[in-house]
């Protein structure tokens, strides 16, 4: 193991632009729960709905609660979430390209994420449209309003939001590493940002479980992210 850690080292020191993948796996260690956890038998798109939030908002920002926001502002950031934002300060690592919208990347610190399902920092008020960019405004204990109309304020990606606009920077981002670090993701959209990656990029998966990535990664690191980069840091 300690001989895949020091290859790992290499391959970072010898990038000139490496991208981090990761997925809900690094979220869920550290205290995120699953989605259907909080909504048990409820379909998820009637929840997410414009009608369901208008009727329904403090309901809504409860589940919103159970399933995100308590592990994002009590608990914070896990160690992984700041090794990666460490590696970014030290400038040997690119960017993030995330399908978690927890914004736990930015709370630690990274500067370049792109959040390709939406973020709790991407908001618009499902009445008059005003959008928000502040994650804070999910922290005060009830749902948020529009400041204009008093409407709800949800994530946009909730509200009819594109987000192709984010999955494009998370494609420009896989189009110009030369090394991607995957982490926590079992693959999720992953057809879409890898599609561009440059022919000899290397990749690496750091994956407890068994993901589609172990075929096509050329260092798999079956432990915990958190172990692997503290080795990383002090190889």
């Amino acid at each position: 193991m300690k001989n895949e850690y020091k290859l790992l080292k290499e391959y970072i020191d010898g990038s000139n632009k490496t991208v981090a993948v990761t997925g809900a796996g690094i979220s869920y260690l550290y205290g995120m729960r699953r989605l259907k956890q909080s909504v048990g038998m409820m379909n998820a798109r009637r929840v997410f709905s414009a009608d369901y939030v208008n009727k329904n908002p403090e309901k809504f920002y409860g589940i919103m609660r159970d399933a995100f926001l308590d592990a994002t502002f009590i608990k914070g950031p896990s160690k992984v979430h700041r090794q990666l934002a460490e590696l970014e300060r030290q400038g040997k690592l690119y960017g993030i390209v995330t399908q978690n919208m927890d914004c736990l990347h930015t709370i630690a610190g990274s500067k370049n994420v792109a959040e390709f399902q939406g973020s709790f920092g991407d908001n618009m008020c499902i009445g008059c449209k005003t959008r928000y960019y502040d994650y804070n405004i999910w922290n005060k204990g009830h749902m948020p309003r529009c400041e204009k109309c008093g409407s709800p304020v949800i994530p946009s990606s909730f509200a009819g939001g594109n987000t192709g606009e984010a999955m494009a920077r998370a494609i420009d981002m896989i189009a110009e590493a030369d090394l991607v670090i995957i982490i926590g993701t079992t693959g999720f959209r992953s057809e879409e940002y890898l599609s561009k990656m440059k022919k000899g990029t290397k990749i690496v998966q750091i994956n407890l479980g068994t993901t589609q990535f172990d075929t096509i990664a050329d260092l798999n690191i079956k432990a915990d992210a958190a172990e692997v980069f503290d080795a990383v840091f002090n190889c």
